[in-house]
């Protein structure tokens, strides 16, 4: 059944029910379906034609989902101060306020909603400006099934984001940590479509800790480089742009959380394993897919899939503490403990600070379901594969660094998405990244 109601002079709601996704999930996915229920959906685009067509074609999925229309920003803007609203599907180029600067609004004013931007091949300069404020882009024209799965994976990680028991232990935690400066400023280099590698590389020797930990990373093991690398700009051309912000992002969250130290939990190791997760995601994703785009979105969700347990460490050490030795005593992994703890983990954290961080929607499903790909709505490779490969393989080879039990893969898992017998060939190449 389907029924269009009046929210706003020209916004049309329209109601969709019982439609079932087209993606066929294994049992413990199924659940996702349930959750995707009683969702709301925000279209922004001037052009009536493009609105019109996307409620035709909506009528094929029969979801159980309210959707809204807005044909401009300020429209758009309204129906947010009125309705609960999960995700915001803005198209980028309007008159008066452009996509980018509604979805920045919405960063700031509703951070927990999730950012799409519809953009077509004109807009990829224009797409480089909303790098830190878009979760996911969707090209024109976008067909049911496209639609189906990005609001799938849409749907699933608004939920974590509103999870009641993680937003009462985020509030706890005190304000958020912001973007680590640095970073932010890298970001703006390359907004500019005249940038060069020089550019990024003096940003980074501007700051002696960070090009030193730059170039200690780039020249360790992990990244099987034959000639030492002596200099960002050096770096910077043998690495690639994307593993350079990386790093950059990394090196700049361990240095501004500062945790204090303690006997029972060491941040030298968490920082060793992120480095190392992050060289095995890669090289798994490189096994597995020719996207850039998926390769470095693995890299970056490993270097940073456990920034959830850095961000708790710092703040409520104590208790982080607690969850530490009860996984080290019964013993079960560590995000079972978290769970038991806080009602929330470290990747439920991590990715809801990524997510408001406003990094990539890849990055921010990779940190919050590596640790439980049964509830994760995808079902081909991924950098959430990656990751939870990467984390596996990294304990298996190291199991004393390991807190608690050691994971295993989610088989199961992997053969829904087609990828049976491809961990093994993952096992082999990362030995070869070992130290």
């Amino acid at each position: 059944m389907i029924k269009e109601v009046e929210t706003e002079p020209g916004v049309r709601a329209i109601v969709i029910s019982q439609c079932a996704l087209s993606l066929r999930y294994p049992p413990a996915i199924l659940e996702k379906e349930q959750n995707m229920l009683d969702r709301a959906i925000l279209f922004v685009d001037d052009e009536p034609n493009i609105l019109s067509g996307l409620k035709r074609m909506l009528r094929s999925m029969r979801k159980e989902m309210d959707f809204y229309f807005a044909e401009n920003g300020p429209q758009a803007l309204d129906i947010l101060s009125k309705t609960t609203i999960h995700v915001v599907v803005s198209d980028m180029r309007m008159p008066g306020m452009n996509g980018a600067e509604l979805l920045a609004i919405v960063q700031d004013k509703h951070p927990q909603i999730i950012r799409i931007m519809l953009s077509g091949q004109a807009d990829e300069e224009m797409i480089l400006k909303t790098v830190g404020v878009v979760h996911q882009f969707m090209h024109k024209p976008s067909d049911s099934d496209t639609l189906k799965r990005i609001f799938s994976r849409a749907c699933a990680l608004q939920s974590l984001m509103i999870n009641e028991n993680l937003k009462t232990l985020v509030s706890s935690l005190g304000s958020l940590p912001s973007l680590p400066s640095l970073y932010v400023q890298v970001q703006q280099v390359l907004k500019s479509p005249d940038y060069a590698v020089g550019d990024v590389a003096a940003i980074i020797e501007q700051d002696m800790a960070m090009s030193a930990k730059v170039l200690q990373l780039v020249n360790s093991a992990f990244f099987g480089l034959f000639n030492r690398v002596d200099s960002p700009a050096h770096a910077v051309k043998l690495l690639g742009m994307d593993t350079i912000k990386a790093l950059v992002l990394c090196v700049g969250v361990f240095s501004e959380l500062k945790p204090a130290g303690h006997k029972s939990y060491s941040i030298k190791d968490l920082w060793s394993h992120s480095v190392a997760v992050a060289a095995f995601a890669k090289t798994i994703a490189m096994a597995e897919t020719d996207s850039k785009e998926t390769i470095g979105n693995s890299f970056i969700a490993g270097i940073i899939h456990d920034i959830g347990k850095l961000l708790l460490f710092t703040t409520v050490q104590e208790q982080y503490v607690q969850a530490v030795e009860a996984a080290r005593e019964e013993p079960f992994l560590l995000a079972q403990a978290e769970q038991q703890l806080f009602s929330a983990d470290h990747g439920d954290v991590g990715g809801y600070l990524i997510g408001v961080w406003g990094l990539p929607g890849e990055v921010v499903e990779a940190i919050a379901f590596h640790h439980r790909l049964n509830k994760y709505p995808g079902a081909s490779f991924s950098p959430a594969i990656a990751v939870q490969a990467a984390d596996v393989i990294y304990y298996m080879l190291n199991p004393d660094q390991c807190v608690g039990k050691v994971p295993v893969i989610d088989e199961e898992y992997l053969n829904f998405a087609g990828l049976s017998g491809r961990f093994e060939h993952w096992l082999e190449l990362c030995k070869g990244l070992q130290p």
